[in-house]
């Protein structure tokens, strides 16, 4: 295993890290600012207000992303588990 192979499964986990966070930070950034707006509007200042609705939309999130999740780590692990059998194969 090369200089470049080790710099690929380390770009591909990257992109893997990305596909798994980055729609559940987006989801959050948005539910957050919306509520930020709201409360800036009525001036509630209350942090339960601000935490649950972000909660429930977060699992809503990975009830309808979780296949599509499971299935990006799945394929990334059978990779990386390929990688180590071609390896110690050699």
């Amino acid at each position: 295993m090369n200089v470049a192979e080790v710099g690929g499964l380390l770009r591909d986990a990257l992109v893997v890290a990305l596909k798994l966070g980055g729609p559940l930070l987006a989801v959050s950034l948005l539910v957050g600012l919306l509520i930020s707006v709201v409360q800036a509007v009525t001036q509630i200042n209350e942090a339960t207000l601000a935490f649950v609705p972000k909660l429930l939309v977060l699992a809503g999130t990975v009830v309808l992303l979780g296949p599509f999740m499971l299935a990006t780590l799945d394929g990334f692990a059978r990779l990386l588990f390929a990688r180590i059998v071609a390896i110690g194969g050699s």
